[in-house]
């Protein structure tokens, strides 16, 4: 087992198939619970301020931050499979200890989770770009995210069932399993070959390759943060829908999303920055239709739209780490992508609301275009200085 796990020599696309899915499942489905169920802990049984949840979010995003960026970047193969079990275990101890926290304890407990989750998460990510052959790494890379779509669509469903017939509170004991699963199959996640070296996290920032992944994600994370704020608002405040109707856009953005993925990952890419140019494009248009929208065919048409930008960002940006970078380089590019990812989620929702309380939700959208466009305008730059460079493990070959 250790062989397997340390050597891609013996890997297969089925063998890392049947690891990461498993796993992703579970740690994906568990994280957007807590995400989404310790707001509503905090304020319907803690007694807590709107200040006060939004800094547990900030919190939770600053701890995984930290090691993602500044621990598992850092260290050696060896050290982050280590790393990655003790982190594995920790969120499964971690998890049911929501049961019985306080408005006291909330903060320790959050904390650990979050902290567990940025060694977890990355690994995930490098373990599924760990194949040598091109078109084999990017289907598996592509499946990888079509299960974080499964699971943000499964994992809500599963909770609202629950929640029929029990507390928050005991909700939290229920999705135990899951990090429990997790835990469990931490011991059979590949990874890299042992080089000796340390990771040059210098040279991942200052790659092209790199910033062409940051930039293209960024330029949808933020409608991305700002829709998942204030899209269900906008629907109520604006259109006067139900909060059972405004939980349905959801549903069909995330529909419409997975889609996309799905679509990766039966046809893997081969030129990526025509896919960047197209969710460009098509996050500018859905964000023009939420500012126009005047009636509910068009906001539901807004929605629809803006799915196919978010199911194709992500997978975009991890398969061009994969063709940017060595198998012995992509771990720490992955953890600094993951770390970048977790800054974007603890600044945007304070940002964003700052920009509602000046403007309101309507303006706001179109307020948000120029900024994507802008960092459009930076995404086109760094794509033109990474051509001529040469790809990492191109179909066939030794990554």
């Amino acid at each position: 087992m250790d062989e397997m796990a340390g050597t891609n020599r013996t890997l297969t696309f089925w063998y890392l198939l049947s690891i990461i899915v498993p796993v992703t499942l579970a740690v994906r489905a568990s994280n957007n619970m807590f995400q989404t169920e310790v707001p509503l802990l905090a304020r319907d049984y803690l007694g807590m301020s709107e200040l006060e949840i939004g800094s547990l979010a900030a919190v939770a995003s600053l701890t995984t931050f930290v090691m993602s960026a500044f621990i598992n970047a850092r260290l050696p193969s060896a050290g982050r499979r280590t790393l990655f079990v003790a982190s594995s275990f920790l969120y499964a101890i971690t998890f049911p200890f929501f049961f019985l926290v306080d408005r006291y304890t909330i903060w320790l407990v959050l904390s650990l989770a979050g902290f567990s989750l940025g060694s977890v998460m990355p690994n995930i990510i490098t373990s599924a770009s760990l194949l040598p052959d091109r078109l084999q790494r990017e289907r598996l890379l592509s499946l990888y995210t079509l299960t974080l779509s499964i699971s943000l669509v499964a994992g809500p469903a599963l909770e609202g069932y629950l929640l029929r017939s029990m507390s928050i509170r005991e909700s939290f004991l229920y999705f135990e399993v899951f990090p429990v699963v997790a835990a469990a199959l931490s011991f059979l996640i590949a990874f890299p070959k042992e080089t000796g070296k340390r990771p040059d996290t210098r040279g991942v920032w200052r790659n092209p390759g790199f910033r062409v992944s940051v930039l293209n994600i960024m330029t949808y994370n933020i409608p991305f943060a700002f829709i998942l704020t204030f899209g269900g608002i906008y629907a109520e405040e604006y259109f006067h829908y139900t909060v059972s109707a405004a939980t349905l856009l959801f549903s069909a953005f995330f529909a419409t999303s997975m889609l996309g993925r799905l679509a990766l990952s039966l046809r893997p890419p081969s030129r990526l920055a025509r896919i960047m140019a197209s969710s460009v494009a098509l996050t500018l248009l859905g964000l023009l239709m939420m500012f126009i929208s005047r009636d509910s065919y068009m906001l539901v048409s807004s929605f629809l739209i803006l799915g196919v930008p978010h199911g194709l960002t992500y997978p975009v940006s991890v398969v061009q780490l994969s063709r940017t970078f060595d198998e012995s380089g992509r771990a720490a590019a992955n953890s600094l992508f993951f770390s970048v990812m977790m800054i974007l989620s603890s600044a945007l929702p304070f940002l964003l609301g700052l920009l509602v309380s000046y403007i309101g939700i309507r303006l706001s959208f179109a307020a948000l275009m120029p900024v994507v466009a802008a960092i459009a305008v930076a995404l086109a730059a760094s794509i033109r200085s990474l051509q001529g460079m040469p790809e990492r493990g191109a179909a066939g070959t030794q990554g």
